[in-house]
């Protein structure tokens, strides 16, 4: 089978309908197929879809970033932060573990609450998409693992 690089503008909400992300007023979005690049429930429907189709796909959490994770969300002592960081719920930080990115919950006198989820685990995903290219990868792309040029990964 030939690996394809997918072009595709998309509005994602969430099921009540709530905005999360577009690509509206910015380039269309280019991924490799079969890498992992975007979410398996999403790949899984465009796959089947050509140039020029538009479609609304339907994504369980499973399927997009996973169900939420309990041992993930847990309180982490104050004193584990700096001083005089001015925490706020909403903020984002990285531990030492690659690719571990949490978020801060809730904010009590002791402690903070952290969630290591992604943020948008256990959320049932709606896309709008619009394939707007679909062409083979070349050996360089394939060889990367990812797209480049326009829509893609840029060397600089």
């Amino acid at each position: 089978m030939k690996t394809r690089v997918i072009t595709f503008h998309y509005t994602l909400h969430d099921t009540e309908g709530n905005l999360i992300d577009s690509s509206e007023g910015k380039p269309p979005l280019s991924y490799l197929e079969g890498v992992g690049h975007i979410i398996s429930g999403l790949e899984d429907e465009m796959k089947k879809m050509e140039t020029g189709e538009k479609k609304k796909i339907s994504v369980s959490a499973e399927k997009a970033y996973g169900l939420k994770d309990p041992e993930l969300i847990f309180d982490v002592p104050r004193s584990q932060f700096p001083p005089n960081e001015d925490l706020q719920v909403g903020m984002m930080f990285q531990t030492d573990e690659p690719d571990k990115v949490f978020t801060i919950t809730e904010l009590q006198d002791e402690s903070v609450i952290v969630d290591g989820n992604h943020p948008l685990a256990g959320i049932n995903l709606v896309f709008d998409v619009e394939l707007t290219e679909i062409r083979e990868a070349t050996e360089e792309e394939k060889a990367h693992g990812h797209v480049h040029g326009e829509g893609g990964h840029h060397h600089h």
